[in-house]
């Protein structure tokens, strides 16, 4: 199978996960607490991928101004995208609770909530195929983490989609569709960047990251922290060590 196939049915896979999870939330009564659990692990997970996966290689490749200034721009990049969703009535799009406006109360809530939506997803999915391009096989740490924090995303959203009474047609058609452009955008991770310098690469999985992280902070950690404020931090934790494990050992 020719990589670029095979990046674009990898970042498929990962955002297949977000339709796993919404398709768990709409059909059987999750509980909010495990929800925000799983959100918690979650973001465990992808705390530990960018920190031993991502910016190691990043700054392996090349060097640490290239990998300072891309983390710091993704971070930007993803807060000003983010500032301006909120306005639009996205910016509880992750939470599981009454906090999603409905279409009568925020005209174009659900718009914005499937562009931020996009937002989240796509730099984890251009990483998936960037980690292609030199050796042809995928992260298993980064696609595990990024797959592992897609369910609780699904879970957690289509929740307070469906409390904000959005019809299943419209959460299934945007996890399905960010499903579809996921595996398109991890295809084009490989197909473009493949071509670039080491620095470019170097660059662009730093902004990935760091767009990761902030939006870690800004969406996922709050709606964990909300339901469980005792536990979030050690269930975090755990992920953290989960994926670590699987980044150290199955290396």
């Amino acid at each position: 199978m020719p990589t670029w196939i095979a990046a674009g049915l990898w970042g498929l896979l990962a955002g297949g996960a977000l339709i796993i999870g919404a398709g768990l939330s709409y059909f059987v009564r999750v509980p909010r607490a495990l929800i925000a659990g799983v959100m918690a692990f979650g973001a465990g997970v992808l705390i530990s991928a960018l920190s031993f996966d991502l910016m190691d290689e990043a700054f392996r490749r090349g060097g640490f101004l290239a990998t300072a200034v891309g983390f710091v721009s993704g971070a930007a990049v993803y807060t000003l995208a983010n500032a301006i969703l909120d306005r639009h009535g996205a910016k509880h799009r992750k939470r599981s609770g009454p906090q999603h406006p409905s279409e009568q109360q925020a005209p174009g809530s659900g718009l914005a909530i499937a562009v931020g939506a996009l937002l989240d997803g796509i730099p984890e999915s251009i990483v998936l195929g960037v980690t292609m391009i030199h050796g042809g096989a995928i992260s298993m740490a980064a696609l595990a983490a990024v797959f592992l924090s897609n369910v609780p995303e699904g879970l957690s959203s289509a929740a307070g989609m469906k409390q904000a009474g959005r019809s299943p047609g419209y959460i299934f058609g945007v996890w399905g569709g960010i499903a579809f452009i996921s595996g398109v955008a991890a295809l084009m991770g490989f197909v473009v960047f493949r071509h670039f310098s080491q620095a470019v690469i170097s660059a662009t999985t730093a902004v990935a990251a760091g767009a990761i992280l902030a939006m870690i902070a800004d969406t996922m950690i709050p709606e964990a922290f909300e339901e469980t404020r005792t536990t979030a931090g050690l269930v975090t934790v755990i992920g953290f060590l989960a994926a670590f494990a699987l980044t150290k050992l199955g290396g």
